[in-house]
């Protein structure tokens, strides 16, 4: 009987194990689903609702396929400040108005700092307004989601 409970009590701490140390698949993720990176979109709703970003998940920025909607470049901000204050200086660009034509260009979320993406097009105008912009703060937590 002692065999028996020492093996379950092996099992039970190899499933645990198992499960707190199982590793999730990184995502690749459409920003703004169907409609892709346009101006005017309210991408900070976008990114509530495909929440939680999990760190090596993989964002794809992809531009509207019809010429009735303005292409947007993508900047990374450095800061949170800049990013509420949609000022651009010590920016990255990631992509211009004509790299997201096609498959787009992905962006890979491999560090665990707040990402604040934003498009500077038609005089900050969309991002003074909250739109055109949103934060993806990668986590740690495994789990499907």
């Amino acid at each position: 009987m002692d065999a028996t409970r020492i093996l379950a009590q092996g099992v039970f701490v190899f499933l645990v194990i198992t499960y707190v140390g199982a590793e999730r698949e990184p995502r690749t993720i459409l920003v703004g689903d169907s409609q892709g990176w346009q101006a005017g979109t309210n991408y900070t709703q976008w990114a509530i609702q495909n929440s939680p970003f999990h760190i090596n998940d993989t964002l794809v920025f992809k531009y509207p396929g019809n010429s009735t909607t303005l292409a947007q470049s993508v900047y990374l901000l450095p800061n949170q400040w800049s990013y509420i204050t949609c000022e651009f200086r010590g920016a990255k660009l990631l992509g211009n108005a004509t790299e997201g034509d096609g498959e787009g260009f992905k962006v890979e979320l491999n560090q665990l700092t707040p990402y604040y993406f934003a498009s500077a097009e038609g005089n900050f105008y969309d991002c003074i307004a909250g739109l055109s912009k949103f934060i993806a703060v990668p986590s740690t937590s495994s789990g499907s989601s």
